[in-house]
């Protein structure tokens, strides 16, 4: 992922990916909290979401900055942006006008050039696919929920129902989210990956919390119970992009056309916005990915 730099202070740092960004017909954008207009989070941040602690007026204000500078304009009008009310879901909408209703789902992909389509994220993973050769693009809002329900997978089959997209023919990217060495999970969620997927077990990892008082005092944690000693709690920790990626290989995509950010929500609030990092508190990050209009007598 590379940032996109930008000599106005009030303008956002937008993450593109080296993948597709090879891709001179399609426009695409990851944005970061740096910039903007908001005040709600600390500073001035690029909250691209309606969220309640922010005002409608500066997200608004943000949105316009962010479709500006990814260059979404044709005639000097920015391009329309469809968005979702997402749910968590593995429902995905095929875009083939603008919708005259508000959508709602996890999914949106289109062939239809001059316009955008966004997710919005503060820890889940969003996830954009291109078919380089039927000229169609697809977004996809990725948590554990939608993640167990196969959403990109399923993204990749629904890209060839509409389309005729065949997975060889697909590059993918995941962006920034939280990543296997934050995200802690119950044992619930484990055990719906495992009963969805073979290889659930090598998503997970397992670590006993620490305790510097117990370790150094362990007599005060004797039980009358074998073995002796109280046991401290086990953490469970998911590997969401790793779900991600082999979901999109498992669909045909090939590894080589799979690129993932390394950058981690949780580890880096100074960047990107964190649900679990800000307690809830936080904004909300957009990716977005749309085809240029062709110029007249080329492809």
């Amino acid at each position: 992922m590379v940032p996109i730099k930008s000599a106005e202070k009030a303008q956002p740092s937008i993450l593109r990916s080296e993948i597709l960004a090879r891709i001179p017909w399609m426009i695409h954008g990851f944005s970061t909290r740096a910039g903007g207009f908001s005040r709600a989070y600390g500073g001035k941040t690029f909250n691209l979401g309606f969220t309640q602690q922010d005002s409608r007026i500066a997200v608004e204000r943000n949105r316009a900055a962010f479709l500006s500078q990814l260059g979404a304009l044709s005639d000097k009008k920015q391009w329309p942006m469809v968005t979702l009310r997402q749910i968590h879901s593995d429902l995905i909408h095929c875009v083939n006008e603008l919708p005259k209703e508000p959508l709602v789902g996890d999914g949106l992909i289109t062939r239809l050039p001059g316009i955008l389509l966004g997710i919005q994220t503060a820890d889940c993973l969003p996830v954009i696919l291109v078919d380089t050769k039927q000229r169609a693009v697809g977004v996809f809002h990725a948590g554990w929920r939608g993640t167990v329900k196969r959403i990109v997978e399923k993204g990749v089959g629904e890209m060839r129902r509409c389309f005729g997209t065949l997975p060889k023919n697909v590059k993918a990217t995941i962006g920034s989210g939280i990543h296997a060495c934050c995200y802690d999970v119950g044992p619930e969620v484990r055990q719906q990956f495992e009963s969805q997927f073979a290889y659930a077990e090598k998503l997970f990892r397992e670590i006993k919390e620490s305790d510097p008082v117990r370790e150094k005092y362990p007599l005060l944690f004797m039980t009358a119970r074998a073995p002796g000693h109280s046991e401290l709690p086990t953490k469970i920790f998911l590997d969401l992009v790793e779900a991600n990626r082999h979901q999109l290989i498992d669909a045909g995509v090939s590894p080589n056309n799979i690129s993932a950010s390394p950058l981690c929500t949780a580890c880096r609030p100074d960047l990107l916005f964190s649900y679990r990092a800000e307690k809830g508190a936080t904004g909300r990050m957009m990716a977005v990915a749309g085809i240029r209009k062709a110029l007249t007598g080329k492809g």
